[in-house]
């Protein structure tokens, strides 16, 4: 247990940042604990998660499937999420009144569907445990001193002194911005976008905006890259969890290719080319008199399967059982693996998740502390891990948060 009268400083009003706060209060009663938030906005990730709900975590309970949702951080997070996963998360917010609920897709809300639940949970705890809330407050510089403790540089010439810091920002989309910890011997992996869409611009299918299919898979021409799952078409290209699961997976790779290349989709992940033309002429004798347009075999949206027609050549009147097979080949390639020129990306400045940041060989990953100074701990997005969407980043955020306030003294 931390001694009384020391003090702890969390740069960040995140959740990392209120995750390790609140936590640090509670368990050290003695302990001053305080965040400093360089904007005027607490949770402001927290607030516009899921769309306003909030995607607290997500259900998988069983650490080592937990992990591969991780482009970056698995060996650290195998450690990590041992003492605190989604469980002790679902647990954590059970005992302040705010149950969870899983979907189908696994991510996990709060009951209320409002992600103004888990804010006003976060700041009761600060309230309950005297946590000093000051926003509008920036570090621009960190100096350990000769008896261990911190000095924290603010902007407008001021300074504070602490025990412990912890540092929870969050990913900076810029490499400079890191510099004042790089000050301190701290190695930095290049921070490149990792949760984006792709652009599409003037391609045809972004007529079909508003468009969705509930299962697409989405391949990355000329790479292993390839993921599944709901695909959104957006007036900019595509969207959904498909592609930004892909783009947390290629978040380097796609990045040296300058966000330019070529996705494959297929819209029937069911079907390969090859079973797709097996199954063909079955298909188009069971569908013979009926108008193709019209007779919608695959159940696709009805504007999907109309471009799909459409770029593939067929004719309007055009029946199944007089489909040419120069048209017949070009849709079976379409409906399986249809080529999208991407040229682009479009990230949410509220949602914006980074690759990169401080190096987890310099962090030990039971304690978050900084490998190369006593009292200096991170936690969040701030280190060099993110997850793939669905609830996973924030996993590691409580996981982390919670892990410095526990190893504190």
């Amino acid at each position: 247990m931390a001694e009384a009268g020391k003090v702890l400083i969390v740069i960040g009003g995140g959740a990392a940042g209120f995750f390790c706060a609140v936590n640090a209060a509670r368990l050290h009663p003695g302990l001053q604990v305080r965040i400093l938030e360089k904007t005027s906005k607490l949770l402001s990730k927290v607030k516009v998660s899921g769309g306003g709900r909030c995607n607290v975590t997500h259900n998988a309970p069983a650490v080592p499937d937990l992990v591969k949702k991780y482009p970056r951080g698995q060996q650290m997070l195998k450690k990590s999420f041992y003492h605190f996963h989604t469980l002790d998360t679902v647990a954590w917010f059970a005992e302040r009144g705010v149950t969870l609920k899983a979907e189908g897709d696994g991510r996990m809300f709060p009951v209320t569907d409002s992600s103004q639940t888990v804010i006003d949970c976060l700041l009761e705890e600060a309230t309950k445990y005297r946590v000093r809330i000051d926003v509008n407050t920036e570090v621009t510089a960190l100096h350990q001193l000769t008896d261990g403790r911190w000095r924290l540089d603010l902007r407008g010439d001021k300074s504070i002194e602490a025990n412990y810091v912890c540092v929870c920002t969050g990913g900076y989309p810029q490499a400079d911005k890191f510099n004042w910890l790089k000050e301190l011997g701290h190695e930095i992996q290049p921070p490149v976008p990792s949760l984006f869409t792709f652009n599409m611009p003037g391609n045809p299918v972004t007529q079909l905006m508003g468009v969705s299919v509930p299962q697409a898979v989405v391949k990355v021409a000329g790479t292993k890259l390839q993921e599944s799952g709901p695909l959104l078409i957006t007036h900019w290209g595509m969207s959904g969890p498909v592609i930004l699961r892909l783009s947390a997976w290629g978040a380097r790779s796609l990045h040296d290719m300058d966000y330019r290349f070529t996705a494959i989709v297929n819209w029937l992940p069911d079907y390969q080319e090859h079973t797709l033309r097996e199954e063909w002429p079955e298909i188009r004798q069971g569908m013979a008199g009926q108008k193709i347009y019209q007779k919608n075999y695959f159940a696709l949206p009805q504007r999907l399967w109309h471009f799909l027609l459409q770029q593939s050549g067929v004719a309007e009147d055009t029946r199944w059982a007089d489909l040419p097979a120069k048209e017949q080949n070009r849709l079976i390639r379409n409906l399986v693996s249809m080529e999208f020129p991407v040229q682009g990306k479009t990230t949410f400045k509220e949602e914006f998740v980074t690759c990169g940041g401080i190096a987890l060989s310099q962090v030990d990953a039971q304690t978050m502390e900084s490998r190369l100074h006593k009292g200096l701990f991170f936690a969040g997005e701030v280190m060099d891990v993110d997850g793939i969407t669905g609830g996973f980043n924030f996993q590691h955020a409580w996981t982390s948060g919670w892990l410095v306030a526990n190893s504190l003294g």
